[in-house]
């Protein structure tokens, strides 16, 4: 990890350790019930300060879907002069439905009313396979891309959760563009927000979800899940741009092209979450020394630029996507099976040479079938462009939501 988190880390833990110290910085369970006792003794004390505090319990303390296991103060390299930031780890789900544990920043301003501040649930964009990718430590270093994004919503006075999805540890593989995670941990970070008494934020507080291209399928994902996974979640709106909704059409538009770094990460992502898809047993020796390394070194910008214009057949003794194991697992993860319940903003490049936009259209047509009030909206850029094309409207539009104005759908 670079030196500069080391040394914000440092720091974070002479101030906490002096907020101990003084009464002022131990985490009581959140009100509104009582939490179980194991997640409430894990939760009383920060730390543990090195990256340990990203490897999950061996085994997971009691509780429910966004109960927080452990908390360290965050210090935002571009935030912490206008809001108190935290990282926590909390309980979630699987894409196989089992319980798992998940990392987030909770992103919270300093001059907020507890009483009226909204939350978004921030999904970020691609990061990349290795550990240093986590979009956790990219906030710290101020390297996260989708950072302007970020930095609207908390101007607008809207605290914000930023999850790092599943898998970021050392230890342990990102389940990548999985839908089926990637929508719980989404939804888990807003639950852990609001029941992180330092954050002080409402039970009942308005809800909205935001992300672009992977956080776009995200927001999408937890948009589809939330009225049977989360209920009790005032959710009032979700905006999602560069949505990778067909994970087929997406993996077609990529193999031989500039993207397929990102094809082979959904690969290994797919494989972290279902094992017995068994990747490894398809690869070639190039293939095995490639995904060795970019587990252990690639980020966003090392998929871009070391694979452009590769194949899948590079990498294999055979291709694995069509058949009926990994066939069934991309079914699954197909968005447009379900309604979302609230208005939607989906948003897309018209040139996008990553995400195509055919099959972001086909879901809008989808969702618009299925009585969603959505609204979709183009922009004349590409894929890496197109977050900060949308992002405007997207801010506006979530705005307007937590402002009660009826939305504007075009289906």
């Amino acid at each position: 990890m670079p030196e500069f988190t080391h040394r914000t880390r440092a720091v974070a833990l002479v101030v906490t350790a002096l907020g101990v110290a003084c009464g002022t910085a131990a985490v009581a369970p959140a009100a509104g019930g009582d939490r179980p006792a194991e997640v409430a003794e894990a939760a009383q004390q920060p730390g543990p300060f090195d990256d340990t505090f990203y490897v999950p319990p061996k085994a997971l303390p009691a509780g429910q879907p966004g109960d927080v296991i452990r908390w360290r103060p965050a210090l935002p390299a571009l935030n912490s002069a206008n809001a108190d930031g935290w990282q926590v780890m909390y309980l979630s789900t699987n894409a196989l439905g089992e319980r798992d544990a998940v990392t987030a920043t909770v992103l919270v301003p300093k001059n907020a009313d507890p009483a009226t501040t909204p939350i978004v649930g921030y999904a970020p964009g691609t990061q990349g396979p290795a550990f240093k990718c986590t979009a956790s430590q990219a906030i710290e270093r101020g390297t996260l891309y989708d950072q302007p994004a970020v930095n609207d919503l908390l101007s607008r006075g809207y605290a914000v959760a930023v999850t790092d999805y599943e898998g970021y540890s050392p230890e342990t593989t990102p389940t990548y563009i999985t839908g089926r995670s990637e929508g719980p941990a989404v939804i888990d970070a807003v639950r852990a927000a609001q029941r992180f008494p330092q954050a002080d934020l409402e039970p009942d507080a308005k809800v909205a979800f935001q992300g672009y291209s992977q956080g776009g399928g995200a927001v999408m994902w937890a948009g589809q899940q939330q009225p049977t996974y989360a209920p009790e979640l005032n959710l009032v709106g979700v905006a999602g741009g560069g949505v990778p909704a067909d994970l087929n059409e997406v993996a077609e538009g990529l193999d031989g092209y500039v993207g397929f770094g990102f094809l082979a990460f959904a690969a290994v992502g797919l494989d972290a979450a279902y094992p017995e898809l068994d990747l490894d047993s398809y690869l070639n020796e190039t293939g095995e020394k490639a995904i060795t390394e970019a587990k252990q070194q690639d980020c966003v910008v090392e998929l871009l630029a070391k694979y452009p214009g590769k194949k899948i057949s590079d990498y294999t003794t055979h291709d694995p996507l069509p058949t009926p194991q990994w066939q069934a697992r991309i079914e699954e993860n197909r968005l447009g099976a379900t309604a979302i319940q609230v208005p939607v903003f989906q948003y897309h490049a018209s040139a996008d040479e990553i995400v195509n936009t055919p099959q972001a259209d086909a879901l809008h047509r989808r969702y618009c079938e299925l009585a969603v009030p959505v609204t979709w909206k183009t922009y004349a850029s590409d894929h890496l462009s197109g977050i900060f094309a949308g992002n405007a409207d997207a801010g506006q539009f979530l705005a307007d939501r937590f402002e009660g104005k009826p939305p504007e759908p075009n289906c």
